[in-house]
């Protein structure tokens, strides 16, 4: 009995030292408070294509033009964007928005950039901690398409929000030069994602969408930049070739992120509510995270992670989302493995495969380990640091998921 009190709290610490670190407080439910939404109202007929979780990604800079690619999962009509300033301390303007779709580098399709409009209106100001959501764009965005999508903002300072690791080149440009579809004035490259966190479309009734919630691996961390071998992209591939409902994907992993205490971004408990919850049409979420809260000489306990694993999927439940876990992989050969976070890990991967707290589970481990030694990645597998997977790894991982679970039709 003396060990469970000093288990929960233990828990109870690192929960709270994850609530220092965030943006907003979190209620005592543990729920995150809402955001606050401008621009259009929301569609329930939406689906999100892309996402990409927010945090914070350096200094903003005024009179900037941002060129970001991002590429789609499922296909529909009326796209819109959604602009996040989450993590800002103060309004940020964007003066022009346009999206189309790439011909090669900055350069567009001619005759696909169109203007974006937020409530009717050309321009948005959006506060600190919120996000904006677009009109619909008229016209169909297609599956596997590479959307370009140009912003503006005559007046950003201070925190900027992006997403840091994109494993894309994107583009800047000083001053506005959103309306180009020309390359001319986009000079300068990046590897983040500025300001944009999600895209969706409406497809065909019926048609979902699974998020991706994870760390490094899912953020795609020792993959191909720029050729979209993500496992969450290769898992996108085989839900648009298998044509099942849910279609839509939606990669909301964070480098080095945690489930129990925020650092690498908000931890994936805090993190919920804007990264999974209020994206539109998620009907499934697959949990892949928890190698950084063990590794390293946390302290964190399987009780612990377990307990974090929980929170999260009564929470998905209570908002009616199906929800998958995954095993957490191996990673002996990388600097901070040890024989306890070891322990640690195979027990965490029992509670997974046996515990019932989640709707079905996908055994990466199974699939990345080295029969020959079960706490290492399979070389074939390994990207080159004995953690991260190479793209045939990623393929592995997408490919071991079942479809069918995804759709978990007595959860909604």
């Amino acid at each position: 009995m003396r060990a469970r009190y000093a288990r929960a709290a233990r828990l109870a610490a690192l929960l709270l030292l994850a609530g220092a670190f965030q943006a907003s407080p979190v209620e005592a439910s543990g729920r995150q408070p809402e955001f606050a939404v401008v621009g259009a109202p929301a569609d329930r007929r939406d689906v999100v294509t892309w996402g990409a979780s927010a945090d914070r990604i350096g200094d903003a800079v005024p009179d900037r033009a941002y060129r970001l690619i991002v590429h789609t999962s499922v296909g529909g009509s009326h796209p819109r964007i959604r602009l996040s300033n989450a993590f800002g301390d103060r309004p940020v303007t964007f003066d022009s928005v346009y999206a189309g779709l790439q011909q090669a580098g900055a350069a567009l399709v001619h005759g696909s950039n169109r203007r974006v409009t937020f409530a009717g209106s050309r321009s948005i100001t959006i506060p600190a901690g919120a996000v904006a959501l677009s009109d619909p764009l008229p016209g169909r965005l297609p599956a596997a398409t590479n959307l370009v999508v140009s912003i503006h903002s005559p007046d950003a300072a201070g925190p900027a929000t992006g997403h840091g690791m994109a494993m894309q080149t994107s583009y800047l440009a000083q001053g506005d030069h959103t309306a180009e579809e020309g390359a001319a004035d986009w000079t300068q490259t990046t590897g983040s994602w500025a300001y944009l966190d999600s895209v969706s479309v409406r497809p065909p009734a019926g048609t979902a969408a699974v998020v991706a919630l994870g760390d490094s691996i899912t953020d795609g961390w020792q993959s191909t930049t720029d050729l979209d071998r993500r496992w969450p992209d290769y898992l996108a591939r085989r839900l648009d070739k298998a044509r099942r409902d849910v279609r839509g994907v939606a990669n909301e992993g964070i480098s080095g992120n945690k489930v129990l205490a925020d650092g690498a971004g908000q931890s994936a408990l805090n993190r919920l509510q804007r990264d999974v919850l209020s994206q539109p049409g998620v009907r499934t979420v697959l949990l892949f995270e928890g190698v950084n809260d063990l590794k390293g000489h946390t302290g964190v306990t399987a009780p612990d992670l377990i307990a974090g694993y929980r929170e999260i999927a009564r929470r998905l439940h209570a908002a009616g989302k199906c929800v998958v876990g995954a095993t957490v992989a191996p990673f002996k050969g990388w600097s901070e493995w040890d024989p306890a976070a070891e322990a640690v890990r195979q027990e965490v991967n029992a509670y997974i495969r046996t515990s019932g707290d989640f709707d079905a589970y996908t055994d990466f481990d199974h699939i990345l380990r080295n029969p020959y030694g079960p706490e290492l990645i399979m070389p074939f597998f390994d990207g080159g640091d004995h953690l991260h997977p190479n793209d045939k790894g990623m393929q592995a991982m997408a490919d071991a998921v079942d479809l069918t679970k995804l759709d978990c039709a007595g959860r909604r």
